[in-house]
């Protein structure tokens, strides 16, 4: 997986059944946390918080259930005490992932903890083939879907409306435009609010007969910014601006310090 130079790894292990339950991936520069639960397990032997995931059988948990699974085994942030408690540990600033690691991930409801570990399981780097390198929103509700294992996938997210969030990302314009690739490739996240999971948009996409490396190459070779346009054009940034406001040339992408154009129309 890449990123790992970022990333904490944690086995979790359920002492009472003497059982491996799955592993806990904690991202340190985002503070996020990601759990993939063992394929073996069934909604019994499954941490009762994550019953109704795999009941469907899924077992890469989203982040926000992640996240609720951490905060049910650390002290709060709202403890009336919690400045004493962290002046006791020797902590600058309430942080789950310490508060976790001194429990180690123990909690009184099961038997369940954590053990770091150094390297993913096998298991989770195979399930990583399918999470995204790259995703693009593109015009209309569509979503181009760049995976680790090459694929190149097309998604309408009409496809999809029924997932948790997804009629009001269709819904809203400015939300699908905020449209960004979540850590580790494990989702995409609309505002950092709403996220898709790789997985449904590997298994609900249209492949596309095109790579990641295309896309790159195409960018590489057809894409100028305005001190190239000028220079093919043979003209001045006053006079390329000019042909801009005429609309003469569209800019593929605008800015502050300059604009990108496609080659094309500069040299077409």
């Amino acid at each position: 997986m890449e990123g790992t130079r970022f990333m904490k790894i944690y086995d979790i292990y359920d002492e009472d059944n003497s059982l491996d339950i799955g592993v806990l991936l904690y991202h340190e520069k985002s503070k996020s946390f990601m759990i993939e639960l063992r394929s073996e397990l069934d909604e019994w032997t499954a941490p009762l918080l994550f019953a109704s995931f795999v009941k469907k059988e899924i077992y890469t948990i989203p982040r926000e259930a992640s996240l609720m699974w951490v905060r049910e085994r650390v002290i709060p942030i709202g403890r009336q005490n919690i400045g004493n408690i962290l002046s006791t540990h020797k902590l600058k600033e309430y942080d789950e992932m310490k508060f976790l690691e001194l429990a180690q991930g123990r909690c009184s409801q099961d038997g369940l903890c954590i053990r770091k570990i150094d390297e993913l399981p096998e298991f989770v780097a195979e399930r990583d083939a399918h999470n995204l390198v790259d995703c693009t929103a593109l015009a209309g509700d569509f979503l181009l879907c760049f995976f680790k294992d090459k694929t190149v996938k097309k998604i309408s997210l009409s496809d999809i409306a029924d997932f948790q969030g997804v009629d009001k990302v269709i819904a809203n314009r400015g939300l699908y435009e905020s449209c960004s690739l979540g850590w580790g490739g494990y989702y995409v996240t609309f505002n950092d609010s709403i996220d898709i999971p790789s997985w449904i948009l590997y298994e609900k996409g249209r492949i596309i007969d095109v790579s990641y490396e295309d896309i790159l190459t195409f960018i590489s070779k057809n894409i100028v910014d305005t001190t190239k346009a000028c220079e093919l054009l043979e003209c001045t940034r006053q006079n390329l601006s000019y042909l801009v406001k005429q609309h003469n040339i569209e800019p593929v992408m605008t800015g502050v310090n300059g604009n990108l154009y496609l080659k094309s129309q500069i040299t077409g």
